[in-house]
């Protein structure tokens, strides 16, 4: 703030310089006018001609000046010389005030500056008729220099004095104004690296609160993402730590094994164990990019029939290895209904889950049903996956989105991640999933498990 006021310091001597002087030459001007028209009163016409009577004593009165110099002239009817100096200029030629009227100009003489009262008086002289008299009395502006220089000085000492202290309250105002910022950023420089507890707005201005709530929140979404992270190292470190313990032992035992017959069981327990291995690793990685950035990737218009024949292409042999009866029911690629707005890589993970999960759990010579029903008028997409397996206890069906949550007595391979990547992808759509049994017919002996996911479109009255 000093700054500003430096600067504008020169701009008010310059406009108090000016004031100054309009405000100096105010008396000096009505002592000017009261000349003229003293002088005025001295111009008569006698014998039929202008004659001007100023005595000597009254000449040196008028001149009686002890900084500035006055002169004075009078002209006659015809512009002669009557009275006072020669040299005095002329008021403009188109400069013609009423009789009895006072005007003011600049003007100079000899090369000094003088201020300037003139005016014309009307006489009457036989044979002629509007005739004037000019009178004029000018005057040096040193007075008027030296008042407007007093008041300008008594007008910048006091503000060189204001000016200073002005300054010191500012300052000693804003130190005192800003020391609770002062006391934040100790507060958050004393803290600790893990620490994302909420900043303390108590205590702080009320201009800054909405800095503080704003970092607060960024620290509640940095808390999240870390404690996300922690959370998927510690699932990642004991989810792997089972598959590598075992390639491990395969791996001894297979060093010490002589018989060839033997040899290649343990090469082929390390092929699965490796399999397992790479198959929860991918699972992490798909829960990690889900659960982190699928917020952050954008979102475009997406056909879930192209998405979904893309996932049973991929499905088709090891349905074909399992003898798996492997079917869709639904619209035809490029149809509006299908459509949605979605992150095709996650929406294309959360089809390759299901349907991972429906062939894993389904027996040989079963069936896997995939199905995308639409509605026009609600505008909800409708993902089915409907399988022949053993089916989800309805107690179960709630913890089964549980990462690494499995259900007991299926025998089958996995890393209990499918679902809960599925759950987390479908939140990040705004979708809700739901699981029932499927009862599929030609399968008595099997109730089955249907998963339907709701996709929430975006003419439907819920999206908006």
């Amino acid at each position: 703030m000093l700054t500003p006021l430096l600067l504008l310091w020169p701009i008010s001597m310059a406009l108090t310089w000016l004031v100054a002087q309009n405000i100096a030459g105010k008396p000096f001007d009505r002592a000017l006018e009261y000349n003229v028209q003293a002088l005025a009163k001295l111009v008569a016409v006698k014998n039929n001609q202008v004659q001007f009577n100023l005595t000597g004593p009254a000449r040196e009165i008028l001149r009686a000046d002890d900084t500035d110099l006055v002169y004075y002239q009078v002209l006659g009817t015809h512009g002669e010389y009557l009275s006072g100096e020669h040299d005095l200029p002329l008021p403009p030629d188109d400069d013609k005030a009423a009789e009895g009227e006072v005007r003011l100009r600049e003007d100079r003489i000899l090369g000094e500056e003088v201020r300037v009262a003139y005016t014309w008086i009307k006489v009457e002289v036989k044979g002629s008729s509007g005739q004037t008299v000019l009178v004029q009395v000018a005057e040096t502006l040193e007075k008027r220099k030296t008042l407007a220089t007093e008041i300008v000085k008594g007008t910048m000492v006091p503000q060189f004095v204001t000016l200073p202290l002005a300054v010191l309250l500012v300052w000693l105002a804003l130190v005192r104004g800003i020391k609770p910022l002062a006391q934040l950023e100790k507060r958050i420089r004393a803290r600790k690296s893990d620490d994302m507890s909420p900043l303390d707005d108590t205590a702080v201005p009320e201009e800054v609160a909405p800095l503080v709530s704003s970092i607060n929140d960024l620290l509640g979404r940095l808390k999240v993402s870390l404690t996300t992270q922690k959370r998927f190292l510690a699932d990642a470190a004991h989810q792997l730590k089972t598959p590598l313990a075992g390639l491990r032992m395969q791996a001894d035992l297979a060093q010490r094994e002589t018989d060839a017959d033997e040899l290649k069981k343990s090469l082929k327990h390390i092929g699965r164990a490796s399999i397992r291995a790479t198959h929860t690793v991918n699972q992490l990685l798909a829960l990690a990019r889900a659960e982190t950035t699928g917020r952050a990737l954008a979102k475009q218009r997406v056909d879930m029939v192209h998405i979904v024949s893309e996932v049973m292409a991929d499905s088709v042999p090891r349905a074909l290895e399992k003898k798996i009866d492997l079917g869709y029911d639904g619209p035809a690629a490029g149809e509006s209904p299908s459509q949605l707005e979605g992150n095709p890589t996650l929406l294309k993970e959360l089809v390759r889950n299901l349907l991972d999960n429906a062939i894993n759990y389904t027996p040989e010579k079963g069936q896997v049903t995939v199905r995308l029903l639409t509605d026009r008028f609600s505008g909800v997409l409708l993902l089915l996956v409907e399988d022949s397996g053993p089916g989800i206890p309805e107690s179960e069906r709630e913890l089964v989105f549980q990462p690494f949550y499995r259900a007991l007595g299926t025998n089958v391979d996995g890393s209990g991640l499918g679902l809960a990547i599925v759950q987390e992808i479908a939140s990040q759509h705004d979708a809700s999933i739901t699981i029932e049994n499927a009862d599929l017919p030609g399968h008595p002996q099997s109730p089955g498990t249907r998963v339907a996911v709701r996709f929430v479109g975006p003419g439907s009255p819920h999206s908006e």
